[in-house]
């Protein structure tokens, strides 16, 4: 909404006036064109901001030649992880006044093309590729630039944010040993998925000998989690903590070992992975998992965005996740 002084909408050459400036140098720094100084920018902005001027948006992309919008592809229907990236990305973008329009494909690539056709139209100044899983997609193909954040994409020419899983699985697996716990297992997601074979590789290099056998691959759920315990009971090595690769899993874990007067984690220590609310903090213990981090990751791919955006050039880049403490590894 407009701030009106005396009646009447602030104007551009009411920021003009009060910054010393001409009119078009004022329109220049709102727009972020031209060469001027730093200071004259920043002084025309304060100015801007402290009549409450709103820059007319159409205005501002006949003049630049830009939209000012971005369109975001995703696959997660349910937002588990396109919107923290979403979030993220908006933050970043916010910042040279972009807004995000956000695009759910559903997994169906007639949706999907059909989105990419309207974006294209639209005349975005660039899309964020992502999704729920972390297997590499084939590419868009648009003329505009794009990022790919969380899902990476198969070229290895194209710009991918992704997730360092390795090095999340190496923090709880370094957590777990510092407990004084000798006999470890992993109980983890499909064998198919990349995250679930690297997550497994970064438990492994570092539990060494203190791993009892190979990791146990099944579902993404609690269900698996609930049976792996049982396998791993009817095995002859005594686990003294168990590495998931989910906290769905290790929630799954927790309630199966309950059931068979297993206490967590005086017994057994249980980890999870991804620190999501629902399932961590509901846990019987909450549990200690490893928080994405996706917020950080959509800051990352909407700079980069903004780079490609202005005309300069981006990297792939990986977000390093952290390690959550909680009760399930600690205790009370």
């Amino acid at each position: 909404m407009t701030l009106e002084r005396t009646g009447q909408p602030v104007r551009i050459t009411d920021v003009a006036a009060l910054a010393g400036v001409s009119i078009g140098t004022a329109s220049k720094a709102l727009n972020g064109t031209g060469q001027l100084r730093d200071a004259t920018r920043l002084r025309v902005k304060e100015a801007a901001e402290k009549l409450g001027f709103v820059g007319d948006a159409r205005a501002r992309a006949l003049s630049s030649g830009r939209t000012y919008t971005v369109g975001m592809i995703t696959t997660d229907s349910f937002g588990r992880f396109s919107i923290p990236v979403l979030l993220g990305a908006e933050d970043a973008l916010s910042a040279g006044q972009m807004a995000v329009l956000l695009c759910d494909t559903r997994d169906d690539h007639v949706r999907e093309a059909h989105y990419l056709r309207s974006l294209a139209a639209r005349g975005v100044d660039g899309i964020i590729v992502t999704g729920r899983s972390a297997d590499p997609r084939p590419p868009i193909d648009v003329p505009m630039p794009v990022v790919y954040a969380f899902t990476p994409s198969t070229d290895p020419a194209d710009v991918s944010v992704t997730l360092d899983d390795e090095a999340g699985s190496a923090a709880v697996a370094s957590h777990v040993l510092t407990l004084g716990r000798q006999r470890v297992a992993i109980v983890t997601g499909p064998e198919r998925h990349r995250s679930a074979v690297r997550r497994v590789s970064g438990a492994t290099e570092v539990l060494g000998p203190a791993l009892v056998g190979p990791p146990l691959y099944g579902e993404w759920s609690e269900r698996w989690g609930r049976q792996a315990v049982d396998v791993l009971a009817r095995g002859a090595a005594d686990v003294d903590a168990i590495v998931c690769g989910s906290d769905q899993i290790a929630r799954g874990v927790c309630d199966r070992l309950r059931e068979l007067g297993r206490s967590v984690p005086e017994d057994v220590a249980v980890t999870g992975f991804d620190d999501w609310d629902v399932m961590a903090l509901a846990s019987r213990p909450p549990l200690t998992t490893v928080d994405l981090r996706l917020e950080e990751l959509g800051r990352v791919a909407g700079r980069a965005l903004l780079e490609l955006v202005d005309g300069g050039s981006a990297a792939s880049a990986t977000v390093t996740p952290s390690l959550v403490i909680r009760e399930s590894t600690i205790g009370a």
